[in-house]
């Protein structure tokens, strides 16, 4: 019976990795993969020989259809990212969508995702808060960060590490020096930190510590 199935993968520590989500990566008839190199390592590794094709935020408006073709015919398909849940700042929107409109069964499976530690380890309030995802690079980025320092509920970010700097100084240019932050990086990994303080503080650490790898920041609401 045809389906797609959406299913996390680990962020960094491949203990995170969930049964079902192997059941499910072995037993479908096809997995699209964001980078297939990527992925390629982490299916040898839990010994999954399931055929991989390529589905990543360049080509996915010429393969949704096709794709939709095939889940039509019967096949059963899993969409995976290089990290984390599909569709988090990550390609899965768009085919997700098509299924949708096409009576195509979809099924999430529950699992790893960035921000969810990184909000928990801020220890910001989080009853109610805001996924921002990636700011604008260019254009609109000022008129997004005007807009959210008016915003009461934390909000989070992802962030490359070449761009963190420039960021938390938006931040104290924006919110305020004294506004709470919270930058968790390379999370689950061996060399996994949480640096919090003020926006000032935390980017004067940054300043004199250039950071690595993967990174998510928290950001607490205006009072």
């Amino acid at each position: 019976m045809s389906k797609l199935y959406l299913v996390p993968t680990p962020i960094g520590n491949l203990k995170d990795i969930t049964l079902r989500a192997l059941e499910v990566l072995k037993d479908v008839d096809l997995i699209l993969a964001e980078d297939t190199r990527t992925s390629g390592k982490l299916l040898k590794h839990f010994e999954i020989n399931t055929p991989m094709h390529s589905h990543h935020m360049h080509n996915e408006h010429k393969t949704v259809e096709g794709i939709v073709q095939k889940l039509k015919r019967g096949a059963t398909i899993a969409l995976i990212s290089d990290a984390g849940t599909p569709a988090i700042s990550d390609p899965g929107f768009l085919l997700s969508r098509a299924c949708i409109e096409n009576d195509i069964e979809i099924e999430c499976l529950p699992g790893a995702t960035a921000f969810v530690p990184a909000l928990v380890n801020s220890g910001f309030p989080n009853d109610k808060f805001v996924f921002e995802g990636f700011l604008p690079v260019k254009k609109g980025r000022q008129t997004r960060l005007s807009f959210l320092a008016e915003e009461t509920r934390t909000m989070i970010f992802y962030e490359s590490p070449h761009k963190l700097v420039k960021s938390l100084g938006h931040f104290c240019e924006y919110f305020g020096d004294d506004r709470p932050v919270s930058v968790s990086r390379e999370l689950t990994k061996l060399y996994e930190e949480t640096v919090r303080g003020t926006a000032k503080s935390v980017l004067e650490h940054y300043t004199q510590k250039p950071p690595k790898g993967e990174i998510v920041i928290v950001v607490g609401g205006k009072k």
